[in-house]
């Protein structure tokens, strides 16, 4: 695999692939690596996006003096040496091995630590992972659009007390609503769902652009609000991108949210030539990859791992960026004030940009940028 075009890369970042890293040859982007001694900062993106979704970042962070490093995560892009395939393995997907992945990237480019690691969306999950188990590697944590609400719990002083109740089944309950809705995550984790959105019926690029613009301030309705409760009830307020009518795919929900021919062309945050570069990406290796992390997440399997952490907190200086306009940040309710109150210690700010839905980093690179690098400079 060759690594991104320079043609597509703004000045001053560059593409190549880093081989041999816990199984996989990682194809990544970087800028201000000119200079040795640089201290490193990790990026790490979301679904269904790129390295490509921090190219309005890296150039800041090494005009600030970083060495800035945001690769194509397992599942993604360029990186190479994982599986496809729906059937195949989900061990390599845990999120531990996939902090195991970014330790090896940073590793393999001479740094023994970096002085924040940043993770957007589902990104987010690794990062706050990372900062959570290995402190002494990742001196600082920015999450962006992805709430931590702490590690999975154990059950305490069960042993006397009657069996706790089995919790209602909220997927019976969204099918059971007057219009019947399924969980996107849900969604992800079905056999059908590369497919549809791979071989989706406007075409790949037309299905990006309208999921890009359905969950970007772009699009007026996405006016979040707070959450009370896990019910379905309660969680059907979210927009259909996240609880789905039950009998669509997400090609054809997102299909209804197309924008026009004129707001593409007024689209400055997302251009054609630049949606090219992802449409490019997944038309070559499909959604299966990424939507392998949502299995893992769904099927339940491997929190036995995470629930060693179980109590743990999140002790790194730590900040939370997003748009105003991201339903993302509500979709757990009562993710938010975990995050601030319990999960992270020294979690002082969270920032909600205007004019920002859930790619806050590409609808608002500018301010996101300031905010980086103010908490790099003071925390």
């Amino acid at each position: 695999m060759e690594p991104l075009p320079a043609s597509v890369l703004p000045p001053g970042i560059r593409s190549r692939i880093l081989p041999g890293i816990n199984g996989l040859d990682v194809h990544v982007l970087e800028a201000g690596f000119e200079t040795a001694g640089r201290p490193a900062v990790l990026l790490l993106h979301g679904f269904p996006e790129l390295a490509y979704s921090w190219r309005k970042v890296l150039p800041a962070l090494a005009a600030a003096g970083y060495h800035a490093i945001a690769p194509d995560q397992r599942g993604y892009g360029r990186t190479t040496g994982w599986s496809a395939d729906y059937d195949g393995d989900l061990v390599p997907f845990r999120f531990l091995n996939l902090v195991r992945d970014a330790i090896g990237v940073l590793f393999a480019l001479g740094h023994r630590t970096a002085e924040a690691v940043i993770g957007h969306d589902f990104g987010a999950s690794v990062a706050s992972l990372a900062a959570l188990v290995r402190p002494d590697i990742f001196k600082r944590m920015v999450l962006m659009s992805a709430p931590y609400g702490g590690p999975p719990s154990v059950p305490f002083d069960t042993a006397n007390g009657p069996a706790p109740a089995k919790p209602a089944d909220i997927h019976a309950a969204l099918a059971a609503l007057p219009r019947p809705r399924k969980h996107y995550q849900w969604y992800y984790s079905e056999r059908p769902a590369n497919q549809n959105m791979w071989k989706a019926k406007q075409g790949l690029h037309a299905f990006l652009r309208a999921y890009y613009h359905h969950k970007s301030a772009d699009w007026k309705a996405n006016q979040p609000f707070e959450l009370q409760a896990w019910t379905a009830e309660q969680v059907a307020q979210m927009p259909t991108y996240y609880i789905m009518d039950l009998a669509e795919g997400m090609a054809e929900t997102v299909a209804k949210e197309m924008p026009s021919a004129a707001e593409i062309a007024a689209n400055r945050w997302l251009t054609e030539p630049e949606l090219a570069v992802y449409s490019g990406e997944y038309g070559r290796t499909g959604f299966q990859g990424g939507l392998n992390w949502y299995r893992v997440r769904t099927s339940g399997q491997h929190n036995a791992e995470l629930e060693v952490f179980t109590g743990r907190t999140i002790d790194v200086p730590s900040t939370f960026i997003s748009g105003r306009n991201d339903w993302g940040i509500y979709q757990s309710p009562g993710a938010i004030r975990r995050m601030q109150t319990v999960a992270c210690t020294k979690m002082k700010e969270i920032h909600l940009l205007e004019g920002a839905g859930h790619w806050v980093q590409q609808e608002q690179p500018d301010a996101v940028n300031r905010l980086l690098l103010s908490f790099l400079r003071t925390s």
